[in-house]
């Protein structure tokens, strides 16, 4: 990863309101649970039965398990390649193009077709390495990126031989599970990121309009391995950033929003040209809060990677568990986005609602309403209930499902709990309610000086 001017990494959350900076010092942000993957309008009123929603079915193709070992064993490679070639894989050195060659040589035994894109600057000749998955809509593409490049002081193991590692086993498990996505997927490894973005502008520039608007999305991978993490999902595109949320809440490890990623890697040179974009990040050299610790694990008061752009950024400078954590979630987002399956999908089919609804401070209830059909008989004896509530101080919120006779069922009373947000699954015991009809998510703030509003809400039946 690039740096500003100053050195900083990172930078805090954004802060939404002055109650949310008074109280968020109490507590951690919590973890994005069941987030939907539609984009929604904000609504400054309570929606109608006839509000926007999604039925689909369950997936059927699970994204696998990506071995550890298996992206540790690439790593190995490119601190091998490090230490025989001047001791770091910078642009312009011969440590670069050998690590594109191994990464190449891996994709074309798996069956990718594979280009390398010839670019300058600093008076050296730059490669990106381009990978295409045979099939898959080629109006709709799916890409995932890492800078393969180091800084020169160092091997780049964490920076970014960590990223571009993990899309390389991801690639790699595509292969292997003989994967036909909806969309095509396309991976690409850049060339000297570490001096300002400038391979993966130079494959923007090089995209006729027309190409770049077939590229549904852009993830972007760098610093993965931190060894002392944090888990940080990019603020940019909401299907994509709802995506990894709902990953890394399906193993119970809380997530935060990574602003500070705008301009600073590879997915930025995409953005400015309209592409969604999304990706993760697992800290540089800011420093880890206590807060961040406490949710996290690690140590307070230390960088996130204390070698930073350092020699010591060797294969001794990784997480396993961040790494596996993180390439596992990279796995989930391109089954999941490229229309393959998901990894923690609910049982049944989902009937969701992600239409934006204000939640008046200290006012009356506003309900979310989804329309559900196509059942047979009675709702489930474990109805899933999935909510998103954005919220400054959840210990206002009163929550409840309301069948469609009407009965409520109460999910959430008011508690003397400052943390924000409301992001969870309740289980509803619902078996003696016909299951299609008009169900409603209401919610009542119930205390005064804090905001929020209805982000989502699913059922699972």
């Amino acid at each position: 990863m690039s740096s500003h001017a100053d050195g900083r990494t990172t930078r805090k959350p954004r802060r939404s309101a002055p109650a949310w900076a008074r109280r968020a010092a109490l507590a951690a942000t919590a973890a994005g649970t069941v987030l939907g993957l539609l984009a929604a309008a904000p609504t400054a009123g309570a929606s109608s039965p006839g509000a926007p929603t999604a039925a689909r079915p369950a997936p059927t193709v699970a994204a696998p398990d990506i071995p550890v070992a298996n992206v540790k064993a690439h790593l190995s490679q490119f601190q091998s390649i490090a230490s025989a070639n001047g001791g770091n894989r910078a642009h312009g050195r011969p440590g670069y193009r050998a690590s594109v060659d191994y990464v190449k040589g891996k994709l074309d035994a798996a069956g990718y077709t594979t280009r390398l894109q010839q670019f300058s600057t600093g008076g050296a000749t730059g490669w990106n390495l381009i990978a295409d998955w045979p099939g898959g809509d080629p109006n709709q593409v799916l890409m995932a990126g890492a800078h393969l490049d180091s800084v020169s002081a160092g091997p780049g193991i964490n920076d970014n031989g960590s990223g571009s590692a993990g899309i390389l086993e991801t690639a790699l498990a595509v292969s292997r599970a003989g994967l036909t996505p909806k969309k095509h997927l396309r991976f690409a490894w850049w060339g000297a990121e570490e001096l300002g973005m400038r391979g993966s502008q130079a494959y923007v520039n090089s995209l006729p309009a027309t190409d770049r608007s077939k590229i549904s999305g852009y993830l972007n991978f760098d610093m993965i391995g931190s060894p002392n993490p944090g888990y940080f999902v990019y603020d940019d595109d909401r299907q994509i950033e709802s995506t990894f949320k709902s990953y890394f809440a399906s193993i119970n490890v809380p997530t935060e929003i990574e602003t500070e990623g705008d301009g600073r890697s590879d997915h930025a040179p995409f953005k400015n040209v309209g592409v969604p974009v999304g990706g993760l990040f697992s800290g540089a050299d800011y420093t880890k809060t206590s807060a961040q610790a406490q949710k996290w694990g690690g140590t307070a008061g230390r960088p996130f990677d204390s070698c930073y752009h350092r020699s010591c950024d060797t294969t001794a400078n990784l997480s396993d568990t961040s790494l596996d954590r993180n390439t596992d979630a990279i796995a989930y987002a391109i089954w999941t986005l490229g229309g393959s399956g998901s990894t923690n999908p609910p049982t049944g089919t989902v009937f969701e609602n992600a239409a934006d609804v204000q939640i008046p401070d200290a006012g009356a209830a506003v309900t979310s309403a989804v329309q559900v059909t196509g059942q047979t008989g009675n709702a489930p004896a474990a109805l899933q209930v999935g909510v998103d509530i954005k919220h400054t101080y959840r210990g206002d919120l009163v929550i409840d499902l309301v069948a469609p006779d009407g009965t409520a069922y109460r999910l959430k009373n008011s508690a003397a709990d400052p943390a924000p947000n409301v992001q969870t699954t309740y289980t509803v015991d619902a078996s003696s309610e016909a299951a299609n009809g008009t169900w409603q998510l209401r919610v009542q703030d119930v205390g005064p000086q804090d905001t929020g509003y209805i982000d989502s809400w699913k059922l699972t039946f």
